[in-house]
């Protein structure tokens, strides 16, 4: 039996970091590409003193108790940690960390890459190429909505909203309002006004969302917020597809062909292909690949993988991003 902490790894992760925590730790990386059954992490977890899982986990008070009274540290391979049960584990004295940061930029691009997309239908004009089915060029054919001036709408003004926000300010001269609990430097020095949800959704026309998945923001945007926006609107969601309410949104966009959508997050993921969400055609989906670059990536891995070794203390340095219970907001 290895005298050496043990520790169990949801999934293979990219780059060198796990081989780098076998120098310290007895691992064990679940082989498949698809996730862990509940009954597999479970039978996995037990007498492991660290477990670095992905947001595809939910390691709640009975993953926690079969992992045993040795679990010292849960590290989580996101920014969010909604899978979590953190006063759960808070309540155990287990540790748990997060990899903020190293995936802002790569959110924020794919956030503004949506937002491009659902305005210019692009999802349904790719589709008429590859289909066949483009026969001549059109003067009145999948006519979008320009960015340029128009007014941008920040759910969430944290890193990867406050992000999103200097791209399409910058870039294309975007008004900016935006909703936080508290003003925002950056937001200010785009010329941003801090706003209501109400007053944000009625008067953008692109909505991008950025807050953190809590039980505050579960159905934030539910069917009286959809109708407080312009039917010829943009709404782009990178966050968790939690916060809309998607039946929800399934309805509006049924009735409302012009309002468009751009989502890297729904509920649940995978999505099934037979959705009606998925069949709209003023809707694009994207599979939940904000952070999908590889020096996020690797990135990610590496914070992931320090907060494992730290919440062991097994390298002379504390967490990288420890998560507390008082850490609730914008991602």
């Amino acid at each position: 039996m290895s005298e050496l902490p043990r520790v169990f790894v949801t999934r293979q992760l990219p780059g060198g970091s796990i081989a780098r925590m076998r120098e310290f730790c007895d691992v064990f990386v679940w082989p498949q590409s698809t996730p862990p059954t509940r009954g597999e992490l479970i039978r996995n977890v037990a007498e492991c003193d660290g477990i670095l899982t992905l947001l595809s986990e939910t390691i709640d008070a009975g993953v926690m108790e079969a992992a045993g009274p040795q679990l010292q540290v849960i590290s989580n391979y996101a920014v969010g940690y909604n899978n979590i049960d953190l006063r759960e584990a808070s309540r155990r004295g287990i540790r748990v960390g997060n990899t903020p940061d190293v995936l802002t930029d790569a959110t924020a691009d794919l956030s503004v890459a949506l937002l491009l997309a659902a305005a210019r239908h692009m999802r349904v004009a790719s589709h008429q190429v590859s289909s066949g089915e483009w026969s001549t060029w059109q003067p009145d054919g999948f006519l979008g909505a320009e960015v340029a001036g128009r007014t941008l709408g920040i759910v969430g003004m944290g890193r990867i909203g406050a992000a999103t926000a200097s791209r399409l300010v910058r870039g294309w001269g975007m008004k900016l309002l935006y909703t936080s609990r508290q003003d925002s430097a950056v937001a200010e020095s785009l010329g941003g006004r801090r706003v209501g949800l109400t007053e944000c959704l009625e008067h953008s026309d692109f909505v991008s969302i950025h807050v953190a998945l809590t039980d505050a923001t579960r159905h934030l945007i539910d069917a009286t917020a959809l109708r407080s926006m312009s039917t010829n609107a943009t709404l782009v969601n990178t966050a968790r597809g939690e916060i809309i309410d998607q039946d929800a949104l399934v309805r509006h966009c049924q009735e409302h062909r012009q309002f468009t959508v751009g989502l890297d997050v729904t509920t649940p993921e995978p999505i099934a292909a037979d959705h009606p969400l998925v069949q709209l055609p003023n809707v694009i989906i994207t599979p939940h690949i904000g952070s999908a670059t590889t020096r996020a990536r690797h990135a990610m891995a590496d914070i992931a993988v320090d907060n494992v070794l730290g919440g062991l203390r097994l390298v002379g340095r504390s967490m990288r991003h420890e998560v507390y219970l008082d850490n609730q907001g914008c991602s």
